[in-house]
């Protein structure tokens, strides 16, 4: 059952223009709005989180597996050829490359371990021996993200084996990062030394104002008690409002959300914006406490969602990125899947005859970096099917 839209929250001022909004009305209005885009933004992205994964479960994964399957027919292609006659040393070489490349690629990425015998096949060292080396390397760029992004310390242990396994041990790390700094807080007046009087005297404030900011949002949810409590109500139907009311009070008072506090007292007119006009600056300086704590939490429940895709994209910690771009860039990647999977198909019909392959050879050079960037031009015109993900 949708909730019925909130009333705006916002101190404006008179009519007449006799008087200006005070620092901390206007603070107050401003933590609102900022308030209010965070929780639509938030709103938004776990909105997102399903349509998107249900669209790679549904429309990528079953494309990427597809052309998987065709890299492997082409590597396939090519260890059948490598032992033609019409193959010369030079052209060797090359398939050699191609083959090393290419099905290091699909064991690494997408745990084709029946491929490993074909990678030692053309190499000169052996797939798990190599694997060992990237996995130490892999886990310390993961390390290095983390920190950067998250501020964690994954430890030694980190398993960078699979995107499941990394995400699992990246979640535990965040529980305990979390538990870990509730503590530290309930532990910190105990590890303090001796405080001089202008400590003890800030800290004295700073409770004070915390019990007072607290005691601000106990008061407008009393309030929203006494008006709203189901058992005080003959009137079945009222009851039923009443009590569907009285949840959605006691969720936002758990989450200390005191925004939506003020609308609910709006919603069922227990106030009129005029109220808000009214009341004093130093209880609004309370209100902006809390106000703040609660605009802070709801970036951080955002950015840790957006950071999660941004790992998972290999995207940079400071780049921006909003659950439009993310279903943008999906449609983008399945589009390119079925290009690709088009692409390579016609590539192997004509590869079928050695004569073409062998042709194609002679064009191709071997980079003298690998890197998955050097493969765009694999095939002809440009056409590169297998685009390293």
């Amino acid at each position: 059952m949708n909730s019925p839209k909130s009333k705006v929250v916002r101190i404006t001022p008179k009519s007449d223009g006799k008087k200006a909004l005070s620092a901390n009305q206007k603070q107050f209005n401003s933590l609102i709005k900022k308030i209010d885009r965070q929780k639509q933004r938030l709103i938004e992205w776990k909105a997102t989180i399903p349509l998107y994964r249900q669209q790679v479960e549904q429309d990528y994964d079953p494309l990427e597996a597809a052309l998987t399957n065709h890299k492997t027919e082409w590597l396939q292609l090519l260890d059948q050829c490598y032992a033609m006659p019409l193959f010369k040393k030079a052209d060797k070489l090359k398939m050699q490359h191609l083959i090393c490349e290419l099905s290091e690629n699909l064991i690494t990425e997408f745990n084709r371990d029946e491929l490993k015998s074909l990678f030692n096949k053309y190499s000169e060292e052996d797939y798990d021996s190599i694997n060992q080396e990237t996995e130490s390397v892999v886990g310390d760029l993961m390390k290095s993200l983390a920190k950067d992004m998250f501020n964690l310390d994954l430890g030694d242990d980190v398993d960078v084996s699979s995107p499941e396994k990394f995400h699992s041990h990246l979640h535990e790390k965040l529980r305990e990062q979390a538990d870990n700094q509730a503590q530290e807080q309930l532990d910190s007046p105990v590890k303090q030394g001796k405080k001089t009087k202008k400590q003890l005297e800030k800290d004295a404030r700073q409770q004070e104002e915390e019990a007072l900011a607290s005691k601000s949002v106990q008061e407008v949810y009393r309030k929203l008690v006494a008006a709203l409590h189901p058992d005080r109500e003959p009137d079945p139907d009222e009851q039923k409002r009443k009590t569907e009311l009285m949840q959605r009070v006691n969720i936002a008072y758990g989450k200390k959300d005191l925004l939506l506090l003020l609308e609910l007292q709006l919603e069922i007119e227990q106030i009129d914006p005029a109220h808000l006009n009214h009341i004093a600056d130093c209880r609004l300086k309370y209100f902006n406490k809390i106000l703040k704590e609660q605009l802070s939490e709801l970036e951080q429940e955002t950015d840790q969602i957006e950071n999660m895709f941004k790992l998972d994209l290999c995207m940079p910690f400071y780049a921006r990125l909003s659950p439009k771009q993310l279903m943008s860039g999906l449609a983008k990647d399945i589009q390119e899947l079925q290009r690709d999977i088009v692409a390579i198909q016609n590539e192997l019909k004509i590869f079928q005859n050695p004569v073409s392959l062998k042709s194609w050879l002679k064009g191709y050079k071997i980079p003298k970096k690998p890197s998955h960037d050097d493969f765009d031009d694999l095939f002809f015109g440009g056409m590169m099917p297998f685009e390293f993900r």
